[in-house]
This record gives C-alpha cells, sequence and structure tokens, in this order.
C-alpha cells in the first residue's frame, strides 16, 4: 500500500497521517515504523528504507515526509516501487506539491492520492460547528463566523482556539471568545477603519496604537487597509447581490461582507474611489520616500470620513 497525502491543509494531513500511524502501530508495534524527511536524507537511504524488509515484524510503514523536495528521490521513484515488498506500506507526505511535475502526475497514477486543500472562510464557520459537536461542546454559526473573522481563516490555529475555548467553558459564545482570543491584525484593522469611517477619533488612535504595541510595522498596516478597501469596493459594486452571494462569488466570509455592507451603504462611489487613490498614493509614499510613517497612516485614517 502506498498512500500519498499532499495538500496546504495541515490540520487534516497531520490527522489523517496519526490515524494512518496509530493503526498500523496498534496492529505491527512502532519498532515497524519509520519516519524519514526527504529534505534531510539522501536518495539511497529512502531507497533503502522503503525496499528493506521489516524486522522483527511482519510489515513495516515508512513515512517520507515532503519527497518532492530530493530531486535524485523524485527521479528513481517509479524504479524503487518496482522493488517494494508486499511487507512494506508507504505514506508519502507532500505539504505543497508542484502540480505542474511528472512526479506529481506519477504520485496521482501509482499512489493511493488523498488532495487535503484548505477551507475558505465560507467553510470554515460549518467546520467549526460540526467539531466543536464532535469534541463534546457547542457553538452557534453567527458565534464560529465571528470567530474566524476574529483569528483568520487558518484550520489549524481555529482548532487550537477551539480547544482553549471549550476547555474554559463547553457552551462557546461571542463574550468567551472576546476574553480568550487575540484579534489577528486583519480583524483589528477592520474595526480600525470602522472607526475612522464612523468619527470615532479616539478609538481609532487607540486600534492604532494597540497595532504598533504588537510590533505591527506601518507598512504592514498599510497593505491590510488596502485589502479591506478591496472587500469595500467589492461589496460597493456588487448591485442588488446579497451578503451570501457576494461572499460566495468573492470568496469571502459572508460575516466580513454584511460588516463591510455597514460602512460602503454610507459611502459613494466617488467618496471610495477618492479613498483607494489616496491609499494608493500614501502606499507609494511609504515605500519610496522617507516620511514618518505614522504620521502619515494616522493622517490618513482621521481623514477617510471627509
Amino acid at each position: 500500500m502506498i498512500i500519498t497525502l499532499a495538500g496546504p491543509n495541515n490540520l487534516l494531513v497531520q490527522s489523517e497521517l496519526a490515524r494512518l500511524r496509530a493503526e498500523f502501530v496498534k496492529n505491527h508495534g512502532d519498532l515497524a515504523l519509520e519516519q524519514l524527511d526527504a529534505e534531510e536524507t539522501d536518495a539511497e537511504k529512502l531507497a533503502e528504507a522503503m525496499q528493506s524488509l521489516p524486522f522483527l515484524a511482519s510489515k513495516k510503514l515508512v513515512v517520507i515526509k515532503t519527497p518532492s523536495a530530493n530531486k535524485q528521490f523524485t527521479e528513481q521513484f517509479e524504479a524503487i516501487l518496482k522493488n517494494l515488498h508486499e511487507t512494506t506500506d508507504v505514506v508519502l507526505v507532500e505539504p505543497r506539491p508542484d502540480k505542474r511535475t511528472a512526479f506529481y502526475k506519477t504520485l496521482q497514477k501509482l499512489t493511493e492520492f488523498h488532495e487535503f486543500k484548505e477551507l475558505d472562510a465560507r467553510e470554515l464557520p460549518n467546520w467549526l460547528v460540526k467539531e466543536a459537536k464532535a469534541r463534546g461542546a457547542s457553538i452557534g454559526f453567527a458565534d464560529a463566523n465571528y470567530l474566524v473573522e476574529r483569528v483568520g481563516a487558518n484550520q489549524l490555529l481555529l482548532s487550537s482556539e477551539l480547544d482553549k475555548l471549550l476547555t474554559f467553558d463547553p457552551a462557546i459564545t461571542r463574550e468567551t471568545i472576546d476574553q480568550l482570543t487575540e484579534p489577528a491584525p486583519q480583524s483589528s484593522i477592520f474595526e480600525l477603519l470602522d472607526a475612522a469611517f464612523a468619527g470615532k477619533t479616539k478609538r481609532m488612535v487607540e486600534l492604532y496604537e494597540q497595532q504598533r504595541a504588537q510590533k505591527v510595522e506601518p507598512q504592514q498596516i498599510m497593505a491590510m487597509i488596502a485589502w479591506q478597501l478591496h472587500i469595500l469596493a467589492i461589496v460597493k459594486t456588487a448591485g442588488e447581490r446579497n451578503a451570501d452571494q457576494i461572499a460566495r462569488e468573492a470568496s469571502l466570509n459572508p460575516f466580513v461582507v454584511r460588516k463591510s455592507m455597514g460602512i460602503t451603504k454610507n459611502l459613494n462611489y466617488k467618496q471610495l474611489k477618492d479613498l483607494v487613490h489616496r491609499a494608493y498614493l500614501l502606499d507609494i509614499k511609504l515605500k519610496s520616500q522617507t516620511i514618518d510613517a505614522d504620521e502619515a497612516l494616522q493622517h490618513f485614517l482621521l481623514t477617510v470620513s471627509q
């Protein structure tokens, strides 16, 4: 049996790998398990591990991480498979395979190929609801949406945050999310823009200073502001589409879209166009001139509602 676990969804890849390892160890013992990293192991040793007979066990399992990183191994792969014994199972772990390569096509053709894609922001809230239930806890869809927006669309991080939240209280609410999780920079930037558009100068300055206290550089803040303006432009130009339609077509979180709608309803096309243009000019200045970046960014934010 030769299995490939591919794709960027590290949570699901590692979960499936752990399941395969546990099942094998239960039946054959851990002495028959060999794990190698192709980036740190030469092709000859990788081939030997796959082709050698098991020792003191009826079967062996060889786990090889990032085989594509070893060019010599990938070139010899098909030849190695021809001398693979039935007593050896192999699991190949490819976090980000290059789909253009011959090796990728060989893996698809000659191995039991499983691809684990990252869930997007629209899929993660449903996953959180189901995952919380599977772990003996509960979270409503709206609060799951809020958690994704607050900490970001990283499934591994969300899984970790879910564990922390349910340990505190199995009934997860927005209040416990605010109490126990740290907002991702993108989430805070939206609050920053929201305060700026609402003319809440004191709150805006406070949020900006929080970003800087967390060692977020002005250039990073500018990049996140540009992304938020991009979302506002998508929402504003979406016509009669509702939040779910916009989210689906633009691969955005519906929660993010609904929050953005709250800003764009008081923003006309001319204002938005001018805002994007001023942000563009500021970005150029930050990258090409020696200016006080904090002062320039805060001035920009102070004038977004004008």
